[in-house]
């Protein structure tokens, strides 16, 4: 038997967390730990494993820190920051100890460094990182290289952000603009490739990371993930990207995006759309989940085999997928309905 448990962040004031029995394909809520208000984005530090970041997504936002003990079970907060702006939707930390946090609602965000020996502990020297864009919705932060990459939903820019001088201060060096109008939400790198899935068009773009700062780069590719057969009313906004690489039994990097039907729900539920990316990138196919409106889904497991789902709306909980035929379907295991929305996953292995 092999057990996992994993914490999902959701517009609540607790984190949950769950066990997954992989041999029984059982999903059972295990805690619900007492957060600051809408902890609707956590991430795990990258070298300690027993400490939790989260946003609290509210109108003055904040970022908060957290350990994570037996069954995921959390203790804290340890240290209780404004994110200086409204609606922060993502953090995430950096390889560096800094923790970045993305002000959704006022176009702006916080590269945070951490106190020495003590990453619970957040610094109080962090500029704000203000975006020069007549609607700027910051949706990310990846760390590629140096830089920080922060797509931009308003603005239709991808911003390139470099380390200023000192940790915490950061400055924005250049920018990958984007299709007019496509919403760039969430990405991922692999090399100098990149993958961007956009919101308000519904597409996956692909392109080589142009030379800093302002080198321009053609899309290679330009997907519509919208599934077929959508009813009347529908009105999609793509969600999240995930990039699996290959593994003993996942043969080929494959890429898995999110769809959120926020208009007339169809009855299948959101679809996640499978892509190939060698030789080139492809659309294999659609798998439906039932959920209403999946905003965070996350890889688990030695191979990432097990994909966990939740909904921002409705009432259809969190699913367990299996990556099946090397990993071009899904296969749903189990539903959890003992909490109706999660929406961000942090799997504890």
């Amino acid at each position: 038997m092999v057990n996992f448990t994993i914490l999902a962040g959701g517009y609540t004031s607790f984190v949950a967390s769950y066990l997954f029995n992989s041999d029984t394909n059982a999903l059972s809520l295990l805690n619900q730990s007492p957060t600051g208000a809408n902890p609707s984005w956590i991430a795990r530090h990258p070298t300690n494993g027993s400490i939790l970041y989260a946003v609290n997504e509210n109108p003055s936002g904040g970022l908060q820190s957290f350990t994570i003990g037996k069954d995921g079970v959390l203790s804290g907060p340890f240290d209780t920051i404004s994110s200086e702006g409204d609606s922060p939707a993502f953090t995430t930390p950096l390889s560096t100890g800094q923790v970045a946090v993305m002000n959704y609602g006022s176009g702006n965000g916080l590269i945070v460094p951490t106190v020495s020996g003590n990453p619970l502990k957040f610094s109080s020297d962090h500029p704000l990182i203000s975006f020069d864009a007549p609607v700027s919705h910051p949706h990310m932060a990846l760390e590629h290289g140096s830089e920080v990459l922060v797509p931009d939903l308003g603005a239709d820019k991808i911003w390139r952000l470099v380390e200023d001088g000192a940790p915490g201060k950061f400055k924005v060096h250049g920018q990958i603009d984007q299709p007019k109008g496509s919403g760039p939400r969430h990405i991922a790198t692999r090399g100098n490739t990149l993958y961007t899935l956009h919101e308000l068009s519904s597409t996956l773009t692909e392109q080589h990371i142009p030379r800093a700062p302002n080198a321009s780069a053609p899309l290679i590719a330009n997907f519509s993930i919208l599934p077929p057969g959508l009813p009347q009313g529908a009105a999609m906004a793509g969600g999240e990207i995930l990039l699996a690489e290959p593994s003993k039994h996942f043969p080929e990097p494959l890429i898995y995006v999110s769809n959120r039907n926020t208009g007339v729900q169809d009855p299948r539920g959101d679809a996640i759309a499978i892509f190939r990316v060698e030789p080139k990138l492809s659309l294999l196919g659609f798998v439906y989940t039932g959920l209403d409106q999946i905003r965070g889904m996350q890889f688990g497991g030695p191979e990432k085999e097990f994909l966990i789902a939740g909904g921002v709306a409705g009432n259809a909980g969190v699913i367990m997928l299996k990556r099946t035929q090397g990993g071009r379907n899904l296969t749903l295991l189990t539903r959890n309905l003992e909490l109706p929305t999660r929406t961000s996953f942090v799997w504890l292995e």
